[in-house]
């Protein structure tokens, strides 16, 4: 059975998913510390659970997961010697959030030093030192993460059209969103940085191939209700005049972003297919107005137990 898209109120909880954000980035930088770094940060991303967000085993102490459960509304860690420990998500500070976690990984024997600061956040405040009191939506929070599921189950149908080099579908805790990104093989002119609370050599590694990727995110940067978002780096020329489905698709000057709006989505006759051809139309603008070898990374769509026809090497 395909999961309703369900509706996503936006202005409702804005100041909500500002808390669950900065809650995240703590989960976040405490694994950003203790992972070996992976090409364009894959190492420091949450994974898509059936309850919540998840990281996969971080190497700390014992070995260490954290989930955030947005079904039960509460953060557990987990510990390799059959240690567990939880944090209720409610309403409550940043600083209060950020000493209990360090407070349950210090618990589940791992350690609980770990930069203090936000990332990709314009006049960020240490955790340490956010007290001011925090809403904590449940219900709009359940909304949003069931929403990104719905997306999962599309971009993980998107993934398996791509022989070439692409990331998993993952959700990245600085700029709060949910990504895949494929890659055209060829080195990118070199990232000019400047994304606010974010170390340039960061963004210049993150970005030091040919990328077209898509995401899904709860909006900001002049974009006031969650959507989609595709992009490519180096952006061809005119790619910004390109066609993209379903039509409710547009370029968004200022994040030199196309957007779909996720109402737009929800309201299809068949809301993963609208997002499938926006996936679809926006790599293959990219791909065809940046002169990807198409013809070398591209395959058929995967399906459930059956293997993918193997094609022969081009000639040399």
């Amino acid at each position: 059975m395909v999961q309703h898209w369900p509706e996503l109120d936006t202005p409702s909880w804005r100041d909500s998913c500002a808390a669950l954000h900065l809650y995240l980035q703590v989960a976040g930088k405490y694994r950003l510390a203790r992972t070996p770094w992976v090409n364009h940060s894959w190492h420091a991303t949450f994974q898509v659970g059936p309850r919540g967000w998840r990281t996969p085993l971080i190497p700390d102490g014992p070995g260490i997961d954290i989930e955030f459960d947005l079904l039960a509304h509460r953060v557990i860690g987990r510990s390799g010697d059959g240690g567990e420990a939880t944090i209720p998500l409610r309403p409550m500070s940043v600083a209060g959030f950020y000493g209990e976690f360090r407070a349950m990984i210090a618990r589940l024997g791992g350690n609980a030093r770990f930069d203090g600061m936000p990332n990709e956040r314009p006049d960020p405040v240490p955790f340490a030192d956010d007290h001011a009191p925090r809403p904590y939506d449940a219900e709009a929070v359940t909304r949003f993460f069931r929403a990104t599921v719905c997306a999962s189950r599309v971009f993980e149908t998107y993934r398996t059209g791509f022989l070439g080099k692409s990331s998993p579908v993952h959700l990245f805790w600085g700029s709060f969103d949910l990504a895949v990104t494929r890659f055209s093989g060829r080195a990118a002119p070199r990232h000019p940085g400047g994304v606010p609370a974010l170390p340039d050599a960061v963004a210049v590694e993150a970005y030091d191939r040919e990328v077209a990727s898509v995401g899904f995110w709860p909006g900001g940067g002049g974009v006031d209700e969650p959507a989609f978002y595709a992009y490519a780096y180096p952006a061809p020329a005119g790619y910004e005049a390109a066609r993209l489905a379903p039509e409710a698709a547009f370029f968004h000057a200022e994040l030199r972003e196309w957007i779909l709006p996720y109402g737009a989505v929800r309201n299809a006759p068949d809301p993963d297919a609208a997002l499938l051809a926006f996936l679809n139309s926006a790599y293959r603008a990219a791909a065809d107005l940046g002169g990807w070898d198409r013809a070398l990374i591209e395959c058929e769509r995967g399906l459930p137990g059956r293997p993918r026809r193997a094609t022969p090497l081009a000639s040399s």
